[in-house]
């Protein structure tokens, strides 16, 4: 089973190489990895070229924001399995592959995610916020449960049956893909109770001056998928509270 992971970077040459070098550090071994870079001016590039021969595709040029960027990625990509990234992020461990392709082939099913961590971007063993998950139901989503985006993994066929990131959203296009796939009654998912990636805080969704930007956007998909307007869009915001309480509480690891 081939597992295809996407990075999309841009001017990012302090993070990328530990991005990189967390895929090539997996233990599963059918990894074809693809990194899309926006036209990096920073030295990114520079980074990225002692890698060159151990991924699948590389390309640099401009594009259109993030979502387009993943969508070029997840259009060169020939895994059964797609997975994403970003290239302020890393895998949890280097076991973190394997054990998702085990409950692929394990509970034989069309999506897996897990729990994510966020970490200090100057210290990536100091979690800042924690985002755990459990297994689905689809009462959860008016209450605005969802699973954080880099921890879910799905079959390649759910992007050619369901399309592909949409676009007209410049931040919050991965909550609209997933509501996508999660109110869907046919897609079987599978929650794997365990840490999948750590993601630096100060990410494009993470940044408190796009935050404003962020709820008018989740705010516009709660509505399309006909969901319950701003109590969704409040519960959504408030399930943020526990997660950077629970770090000051317990020590993660």
């Amino acid at each position: 089973m081939k597992v295809s992971i996407i990075t999309i970077v841009f001017n990012n040459k302090v993070c990328i190489a530990d991005c990189i070098k967390s895929i090539l550090n997996q233990t599963y071994l059918n990894i074809e990895y693809i990194l899309i870079d926006g036209g990096s001016t920073d030295g990114t590039q520079e980074e990225i070229l002692p890698y060159i021969d151990k991924l699948a595709y590389y390309i640099s040029e401009k594009d259109n924001g993030l979502y387009d960027a993943l969508n070029k990625g997840i259009e060169q990509a020939t895994g059964d399995i797609i997975g994403i990234l970003h290239s302020d992020d890393i895998l949890y461990c280097n076991n973190t592959i394997q054990t998702v392709v085990d409950a692929f082939i394990k509970y034989d099913t069309d999506i897996v995610y897990g729990n994510g961590q966020y970490v200090d971007k100057n210290d990536i063993n100091q979690v800042k916020r924690i985002y755990p998950s459990k297994a689905y139901k689809k009462m959860y989503l008016p209450f605005g449960w969802i699973p954080l985006h880099t921890t879910i993994y799905v079959r390649k066929e759910l992007f050619k049956l369901y399309g592909l990131y949409d676009t007209q959203y410049s931040i919050c296009s991965d909550y609209e893909i997933s509501l996508r796939w999660f109110s869907q009654t046919n897609i079987k998912t599978y929650f794997i109770d365990t840490w999948v990636v750590k993601m630096r805080l100060g990410g494009k969704s993470t940044t408190p001056s796009l935050q404003k930007k962020k709820s008018t956007e989740d705010y516009a998909i709660i509505r399309r998928y006909k969901l319950w307007g701003l109590f969704t869009l409040g519960c959504k915001i408030g399930r943020k509270i526990p997660q950077y309480i629970l770090p000051r509480i317990i020590k993660y690891k």
